[in-house]
């Protein structure tokens, strides 16, 4: 069987975050299993690869005309896969009837935060369009129902494959000896990184606050500023994989002020690697979140309540090792390999059924 991924991104992109470890997670488990795999996304003349673990990528156009070209090449393919990570469909059913929406998240509210008042009206009107397809792949039953009430889309279209963690790069490690918090991220509006300086403020017990990420300039400087005036809120940008490993199990919990989630992948990493959340309760977040076990939930923007429990699990080194233990064995049930069985026996039905 061979395969068409269509994302605006692929994984060396300058800005890859969770929808692109999403397909090469799973796109590299299928080519395992004998599923040949083809990843087209946005030429941005920054990639040096062709070719990443047997995985072909192909860069065509930008982020308009990619979706001229993705028309072009699904006709080839025995089936294709239209990530629409970024709320605009590709439209590959229009030239291939073996197509599949992989939906992270719907983006109805999220554009109100990022777009102009008349980019964001067009956006919501093309995302609409994911009604059209013959079947959709969600990561979380949140996404589900966000495409069934607000996108008005036949639920027995919808298919909910949960995203994974790897659980032999993400595990429990040494905890920091004094009690830190990560916030891990893109510095984008709806996911509101300033929130937790403010959270963090709030405070009773000492600790330290580790911001991560790029993103939107106007944020990244509010954090600078806040960092240079606090010897206890540290800024550090992106960083390398390693480094990021080394944050999840050397924090004490992890923050998370999203103002939506389709799925939260720095929750399950978190905990993977024994680190529990406190966490908005929106999105996905309560589907992997079980309050009190492997972490908190807390209304949007209930700052209080979020330095509260931040304080509990800070304030007894007993607590936060009880947590981390809870938060690993949670993480469990997220794995990789089972989300690429899942994919791998949905694509094998297309085939067969068309």
């Amino acid at each position: 069987m061979k395969v068409l991924v269509v994302n605006h991104r692929d994984i060396f992109h300058p800005y890859a975050g969770g929808s692109e470890v999403v397909i090469y997670e799973v796109s590299k488990r299928l080519m395992e299993n004998g599923i040949e795999i083809h990843w087209l996304s946005e030429n941005t003349r920054l990639e040096g690869r062709n070719e990443i673990d047997g995985i072909k990528l192909i860069h065509k156009g930008n982020k308009v005309t990619l979706h001229f070209h993705s028309l072009k090449y699904a006709k080839n393919y025995d089936v294709v896969m239209d990530s629409v990570a970024h709320a605009v469909p590709f439209f590959s059913y229009l030239v291939n009837k073996r197509t599949v929406a992989l939906v992270h998240h719907v983006h109805q509210y999220v554009v109100d935060y990022e777009l102009s008042k008349p980019l964001a009206y067009v956006v919501k009107k093309l995302e609409r369009y994911l009604k059209k397809y013959k079947r959709i792949i969600a990561v979380s039953h949140s996404t589900k129902l966000d495409l069934i009430k607000l996108l008005k889309i036949d639920e027995h279209k919808i298919e909910v494959i949960h995203n994974g963690v790897d659980h032999d790069k993400f595990r429990p490690g040494e905890k920091s000896p004094e009690p830190m918090i990560l916030w891990i991220g893109r510095l984008k509006r709806y996911k509101n990184p300033l929130h937790a300086i403010k959270i963090f403020k709030m405070l009773k017990t000492k600790a330290k606050l580790i911001i991560v990420g790029k993103g939107e300039k106007d944020i990244e400087n509010q954090i600078i500023q806040a960092s240079s005036s606090s010897d206890n809120i540290i800024y550090l940008g992106r960083i390398p994989e390693d480094q990021k490993i080394k944050l999840y199990q050397s924090a004490w919990v992890v923050l998370s002020t999203s103002f939506i989630e389709g799925w939260g992948m720095t929750i399950t990493e978190a905990n993977a690697s024994g680190t529990p959340a406190v966490a908005y309760s929106v999105g996905s977040l309560p589907e992997i979140i079980q309050h009190g076990k492997n972490g908190f939930l807390v209304d949007y923007e209930d700052y209080t309540k979020a330095a509260e429990y931040i304080d509990y699990i800070l304030s007894d080194e007993n607590i936060m090792k009880k947590m981390s233990l809870d938060s690993y064995h949670a993480s469990l049930k997220y794995d990789w390999n089972i989300a690429a069985n899942k994919y791998y026996d949905y694509l094998k039905r297309i085939t067969e059924n068309d």
